[in-house]
């Protein structure tokens, strides 16, 4: 408790003042940038069917762990879980490599508060789409963790310690696939997929403001997509998720496939996570539809 509460008292100013520089910290976005090139040197390894499926899991176990864990839980608390289960979510969400869950929970609760105005990290309506899609963490604002927006999870130590030591994860989830399937293995399930998962991740903060349908007049440039919610295991029903953020599901009908919540849902009937949130009707039957409709006679 006393580590979290000194993490605490380090409060920065917060990137609401600044956001507003934009610009490129070269150096300090070298890891980014090096994980990209590894990337690309997967191509240097043989692609078969085994590389594939490993591909494969890889980006969509860790796009449920991002979405659920990082988004549905430490962002929005859209359900309830232990405490041994919340360190278990953050440590296999953390193996995206998108730093720590605190981090990410406080960037993302402030993205909230300012969508698409000024003071949004990422709006790609202020700032563009190559500022909303990576600029904005290549940049000095992104760098610390914003305690002021995550003090509900800031009281236990092992998630401030998991969000200090936040390359653990990666670290032993790289390892674990060179031990495994070799250097192919570790190029293309852990480098290339995690690129892959970077980008399905930041097209949430970018294409889902630009492009796609609105049906809730949610007070920024947020819009639904069916084919970025298949990339990313149901975000993209970004516009239901700005208009009513405190839900575990973000596909609110049967067609808006949702592959996170189902996954909740089953973790639900095995006892692992509980009281999961969902839209009330009125919530759900208010869309901009109904509202133009002319009144009765």
């Amino acid at each position: 408790m006393q580590v979290a509460a000194q993490q605490i008292g380090q409060t920065q100013t917060g990137p609401t003042t600044e956001a507003t520089s934009r610009q490129i910290d070269w150096v300090g976005s070298i890891p980014f940038i090096l994980m990209h090139i590894a990337a690309l040197c997967a191509f240097f390894w043989e692609f078969n069917s085994q590389i594939f499926w490993l591909v494969f899991a890889s980006y969509y176990v860790r796009m449920i762990a991002v979405t659920a864990g990082y988004h549905r839980y430490f962002s929005h608390r859209t359900y309830k879980t232990s405490r041994v289960m919340q360190f278990i979510i953050a440590f296999m969400a953390q193996t995206s490599a998108q730093k720590g869950a605190l981090w990410w929970a406080a960037n993302h609760r402030h993205h909230h508060k300012h969508s698409d105005k000024e003071e949004d990290l990422h709006s790609p309506e202020k700032h563009g789409f190559w500022w909303a899609q990576v600029g904005w963490i290549m940049s000095p604002c992104s760098v610390p963790t914003q305690w002021k927006w995550i003090q509900d999870f800031a009281k236990y130590p092992e998630l401030v310690w998991l969000n200090k030591y936040h390359l653990v994860p990666p670290t032993i989830y790289a390892v674990a696939l060179w031990l495994i399937f070799g250097w192919a293995g570790l190029f293309w399930g852990f480098f290339f997929s995690t690129m892959l998962l970077f980008h399905g991740t930041f097209v949430i903060n970018s294409l889902t403001h630009m492009f796609g349908r609105i049906r809730y007049r949610s007070g920024d440039g947020s819009r639904n997509s069916f084919l970025l919610a298949l990339i990313t295991c149901g975000e993209g029903w970004h516009n239901n998720h700005h208009y009513y953020q405190a839900t575990a599901n973000q596909g609110w009908f049967w067609w808006e496939i949702d592959l996170s919540y189902y996954t909740l849902k089953v973790a639900s009937w095995l006892g692992l996570v509980w009281d999961l949130r969902k839209p009330p009707a009125h919530i759900k039957a208010k869309t901009i539809a109904a509202e133009s409709k002319p009144a009765a006679a």
